[in-house]
C-alpha cells in the first residue's frame, strides 16, 4: 500500500470530498462597489456619476461607452440601461478631511484603515464606505446618508437648498430588492416620458393644421356678376359703409376677371389692335408657311474640309 518512497497515503488524499464553497470577503466586496467604477473597474475619481439604479461610475468611462457601444468591455451588462447622458447624474460629493490619499502608508509603519472612505455625509459626518446606507437626489446630485434624510425631514436639500420629493431619492449600491424597485420606477418614468413626447408631437401637428387661415374666404364670381364668398353671402348685401367697400371690391374683382378673360383671348381676334401689331406674333397668317416653303431637316457634321 505504500508509495515509492515508503509513505502511506491518507484517506483525504485518495478520496475527494465535496468542494468548499468560496466565501466572498465582505470588505473586498464593499471596496469594489464604493471605491471602484462599476464599468471600467478603475478607482473612482472626480467627476463621479450615478445611474438611475444607484451604481457609481467614472464619467469619462460612461462617455467612452456611449461614444462606442460596439467595443468589447468586461462589464458592459452594468450599463445596458444607460441610453445617453440624460440617464446619469453627476454627484455633488463632500470630501472626507481624514482621507490622506493612496500613499498615506507607503512605509508600512502605521495602521491602515480599509474602511476609511473618500467622502462623507455633510449633515451627520458618516463615511461613505459601504457600512452605512447612502442616497443621492436626482434633482441636484447631492449625496447624503439615509440617517440624515430620516432624522432631518425637509423638502429642501441640506447642501444646496434645491427642493426635492421622495421620488427623487435614489439609493446608492442598494440590495437586490431595492434595485428591482428602482428598475420599476425607471421603466414607469420612461413610459411617461414617451407618452408626453407623443402628446406633444400630436399637439404640434394639430397646431400646424389649425394655423392655416380659416378667415380667408374663397371669392367666387357668379354668372350674374355678383361677388360671393365661400360662406354664401354676397358683398352687395352688406349695408352702410361696409357695403360700399364691398361694392368697390366687387367692381375691382369683376374688372380683374374681365381683364383675365380678355388676356386669354387670341391677339388676332382683337379688333382694337392694328395689323402691324398682330404681325409681330407667330399666330399671324404671314408667319404661317406652306408645305412647299418648309425646308427639309439638314444636319451638319463637325468635320469641315
Amino acid at each position: 500500500m505504500g508509495c515509492d518512497g515508503g509513505t502511506i497515503p491518507k484517506r483525504h488524499e485518495l478520496v475527494k470530498g465535496p468542494k468548499k464553497v468560496e466565501k466572498v470577503d465582505k470588505n473586498a466586496e464593499m471596496a469594489a462597489k464604493w471605491k471602484y467604477c462599476a464599468l471600467s473597474q478603475e478607482k473612482l475619481r472626480r467627476p463621479i456619476v450615478a445611474c438611475e439604479l444607484g451604481k457609481l461610475y467614472n464619467k469619462d468611462a460612461v462617455i467612452e461607452y456611449l461614444l462606442d457601444k460596439s467595443a468589447e468591455r468586461p462589464n458592459a451588462e452594468a450599463v445596458t440601461h444607460i441610453r445617453g447622458t440624460k440617464d446619469i447624474k453627476e454627484l455633488n460629493l463632500t470630501d472626507n478631511p481624514e482621507w490622506e490619499g493612496e500613499r498615506r502608508n507607503t512605509k508600512g509603519d502605521r495602521y491602515e484603515d480599509i474602511h476609511c472612505g473618500m467622502f462623507i455625509c455633510p449633515v451627520v459626518g458618516l463615511e461613505m464606505n459601504g457600512r452605512h446606507r447612502f442616497c443621492y437626489l436626482q434633482t441636484c446630485g447631492c449625496v447624503f446618508s439615509d440617517r440624515a434624510l430620516k432624522e432631518v425631514k425637509t423638502e429642501i436639500c441640506h447642501k444646496c437648498g434645491d427642493p426635492f420629493q421622495e421620488s427623487d431619492i435614489v439609493v446608492l449600491n442598494g440590495t437586490k430588492e431595492e434595485v428591482e424597485k428602482l428598475t420599476e420606477k425607471m421603466e414607469e418614468r420612461r413610459a411617461k416620458a414617451k407618452t408626453k413626447k407623443s402628446k406633444k408631437s400630436k399637439a404640434a401637428e394639430s397646431a400646424t393644421t389649425s394655423s392655416k387661415p380659416k378667415d380667408d374666404t374663397e371669392v367666387k364670381v357668379a354668372q350674374n356678376g355678383e361677388v360671393h364668398n365661400s360662406e354664401g353671402s354676397s358683398q352687395s348685401d352688406v349695408a352702410g359703409p361696409s357695403g360700399s367697400l364691398g361694392a368697390s371690391k366687387g367692381s375691382k374683382l369683376s374688372s380683374l376677371s374681365s381683364s383675365s378673360a380678355a388676356s386669354k383671348r387670341s391677339i388676332q381676334e382683337m379688333e382694337e389692335k392694328s395689323e402691324a401689331f398682330k404681325s409681330l406674333f407667330t399666330t399671324h397668317s404671314s408667319a404661317k408657311r406652306t408645305k412647299d416653303q418648309i425646308s427639309n431637316w439638314v444636319t451638319h457634321t463637325p468635320y469641315h474640309f
